[in-house]
């Protein structure tokens, strides 16, 4: 296939826009702070998906001049007893506001889309002294079958000790899908939180907050894990697409079951078939 490059019809990033957003009530304040009294949750595994790749570039702004809702992720990485961990490494990595990722053919609602050798949307940092690190993306679009969603993968050394989601306002995805152009489709998305398999597997431990920053959206996430785990990464193919070359041994594990999808009229159908892997 042809490498194309997103298109998206303006930038975004209005004070105009976020007040309006504001003036619904959207807004979240952060998490409060971790308390070290106590033993903490650890943040739920998910599915990789079938979209990581290790681009093994070090970086905080990952848009790569792409038009777009700006939005800054936040994560506090720590262990169970509230204790910031230092150093890891944090991948981040999701689609587009269309709905296609990165490096992959096979995108788009048609999946006649390629982004073979393109990086966009995806970058790694390592955590500060208080386990904090932050990336500079685009709010995200959607594609068939998945409510909006953010991956990350949490790596001591070469070892993932947490390969997650976490999961943005149903409330101000609609807005932003409906009201701003480069987000527009032809059709309405078919599945939200309450209706995702993987958001309602994983829980609340995954539930990003969002406030509104200067000039962007700002979105806060306590990530706890286990630093000597060692789990098995759940990778499932691409739908209709290769991995890239030389990736064959990248992708393994089985597919998951197909999330529940919103019924009612105010839902169109589909017009291909969702895609659900992750």
């Amino acid at each position: 296939m042809t490498g194309h490059t997103p298109n998206t019809q303006q930038p975004i990033g209005r004070r105009g826009l976020l007040a309006a957003v504001g003036a619904m009530g959207l807004s979240a304040s952060a998490p409060p702070a971790l308390a070290a009294s106590r033993k903490l949750p650890l943040t739920a595994q998910t599915t990789e998906g079938p979209y990581y790749l290790d681009v093994a570039q070090m970086r905080s702004d990952i848009t790569e001049g792409l038009d777009g809702v700006p939005l800054e992720v936040c994560f506090t990485v720590c262990n169970a007893a509230g204790k910031p961990l230092r150093n890891l490494r944090v991948d981040l990595w999701h689609c587009d506001a269309q709905g296609r990722y990165s490096g992959f053919g096979g995108q788009g609602d048609d999946r006649s889309l390629s982004f073979e050798g393109q990086t966009f949307l995806r970058g790694s940092q390592r955590t500060d002294r208080d386990g904090a690190v932050s990336f500079l993306t685009l709010y995200p679009g959607w594609y068939a079958g998945r409510t909006t969603h953010i991956h990350f993968k949490v790596l001591s050394g070469t070892r993932a000790v947490l390969t997650s989601q976490f999961f943005l306002p149903d409330a101000l995805s609609e807005f932003l899908y409906t009201q701003v152009s480069g987000y527009k489709r032809a059709r309405l998305r078919d599945t939200l939180n309450s209706a995702d398999g993987i958001a309602l597997r994983a829980g609340d431990t995954v539930l990003g907050a969002v406030r509104e920053g200067h000039r962007r959206y700002v979105a806060t996430l306590a990530v706890v894990v286990d630093p000597a785990a060692d789990p098995v990464a759940d990778r499932p193919s691409p739908p209709g697409a290769m991995p890239p070359s030389g990736g064959l041994g990248l992708f393994r594990g089985s597919r998951l079951e197909r999330p529940q999808a919103l019924n009612g009229s105010a839902r169109t159908k589909a017009l291909v078939p969702p895609r659900t892997e992750g």
